[in-house]
């Protein structure tokens, strides 16, 4: 059977206290919608509509950044749930198959849960996913009778006996489509708040004559994010997971707690994290590595044995081959810096090529903007750069070349050639003394006049 997700991402989110539409606030610097969006993938879903509303254009834009195959349509006015998923009525017109409710600030769900409602699908035509909530509040209450859910009923409108009832609503539901659009059509807004209620879908499916059950999830899963607190919680939640699954797939974090991970960090086993690092996204690490404390990386490849930090900071675009050392206050951005290359100290690579077993002298900097425009500098194998050489874009230094301390390099060195570019140095005799009496006789007035 073919699967269509319609995840709800149209509310403002006022508890929220922002100018950002709250499906876009991140979690592990990803937008929760990317991570709801990334759970019903697991389904290989055919269609994906997203259901916009506050902040439409700039939901629009992450949507297409996330997945350029789902289609957004909006809800110009939040009238309810029921309301929202209408609103991808046109959009699924003619499609045959189910509809999967979703919501986009319910990030966490599995692809487990997910699959267990479609198998539930298979026997009724309307399926629910609920969770046992440890502190129920003020969720609606599944009522069952064996493996059919009679009805969902509020908190407000319950029993006491109906209140004691643990198995609580989630939201979620999977049904046929043509099914669902028929329901939906049926659902009043009789309510208090005058809204459409997608709950009500339950209590109409069984006056249709419709079998209605419900599967159960663990109460994490439906974990839903309203506020700063609930947004912090989440993000908490999935850095619990995330450094558990890296430590069961044999890497070693020195003080897993201190380990900020994005949502699609990869790292291979064997490698050592120290304390304090951060993971922004699209970070790749081979088995072996080491990334010593207080480092940043984002948008970067690190391959097997290199030794990154502590204190180095890796921006997008950096690929580091097998072996390379990066060290303290280093800093890397659109660069190759090939196997076993060096870069210790105190340095600045950006858009270049380092080769094959070159070493960085402490305070190098490529140039690389000219204010306008950025240049390459490509550096050749074995190659030896001074100490605080500045390397002026475009360049390029061969291989087995050098350059001595202190350089401006602004014209390219041939392999194995020595570059020298700096003022011949001079010393003044006794000119120390001079300057100092007359510095001192200036602080000395400026002093006098101050008081």
């Amino acid at each position: 059977m073919s699967i269509a997700l319609v995840i709800l991402a149209a509310g403002k989110g006022t508890r929220m206290n922002s100018d950002l539409p709250k499906v876009l606030h991140p979690i592990a610097q990803a937008p929760m919608l990317a991570h709801a969006m990334q759970a019903g993938a697991a389904l290989e879903p055919e269609r994906t509509i997203i259901v916009a509303g506050h902040g439409a254009e700039a939901v629009t834009q992450a949507v297409a950044d996330i997945d350029e195959t789902a289609e957004v349509v909006l809800q110009t006015e939040q009238l309810g749930t029921a309301h929202a998923v209408d609103q991808a009525r046109a959009a699924l017109d003619g499609f045959e198959g189910d509809v999967v409710v979703l919501y986009g600030d319910t990030p966490f769900l599995s692809a487990d849960t997910l699959n267990r409602m479609l198998e539930a699908r298979a026997k009724a035509d309307l399926v629910i996913l609920g969770f046992e909530a440890a502190d129920p509040g003020r969720y609606g209450r599944l009522l069952m009778q064996g493996d059919s859910l009679e009805r969902i009923v509020e908190f407000k409108d319950a029993t006491d006996e109906e209140r004691a009832i643990t198995f609580c609503n989630s939201g979620l539901m999977a049904c046929g489509s043509a099914a669902l659009f028929d329901l939906i059509a049926q659902v009043g807004n009789a309510n208090a708040s005058q809204e459409y209620y997608l709950t009500d879908v339950v209590e109409l499916a069984r006056t249709n004559g419709l079998t209605v059950t419900a599967v159960s999830c663990d109460e994490s899963e439906t974990l839903g994010v309203n506020s700063r607190a609930d947004l912090a919680a989440a993000d908490a939640v999935f850095q619990a997971r995330a450094r558990n699954e890296l430590l069961d797939l044999g890497v070693t974090l020195m003080a897993p707690d201190t380990v900020y991970l994005a949502f699609d960090t990869y790292i291979g086993r064997d490698t050592v994290i120290e304390p304090n690092v951060v993971f922004g996204p699209g970070v790749t690490i081979e088995s072996g590595a080491l990334i010593r404390a207080f480092s940043h990386l984002e948008g970067c490849h690190v391959s097997r044995d290199a030794v990154v930090g502590p204190y180095a900071r890796l921006r997008p675009g950096t690929e580091l081959a097998e072996g390379v050392k990066v060290g303290n206050f280093v800093e890397i951005k659109n660069a190759e810096v090939a196997e076993g290359a060096k870069v210790n100290h105190l340095s600045y690579i950006g858009d270049a090529s380092v080769g094959k077993e070159t070493n960085i002298g402490a305070g190098t900097i490529t140039c690389n903007y000219d204010g306008v425009m950025k240049h390459r500098t490509e550096i050749g194998a074995r190659a030896f750069i001074g100490s605080n050489t500045m390397l002026v874009a475009p360049v390029k230094i061969g291989r087995e070349a050098m350059t001595a301390t202190g350089a401006v390099v602004t014209k390219n060195v041939e392999a194995g050639a020595l570059a020298i570019a700096r003022t011949p140095q001079q010393n003044k005799p006794d000119r120390a003394y001079k300057l100092f009496d007359l510095l001192r006789a200036k602080k000395a007035k400026r002093d006098k006049g101050d008081s």
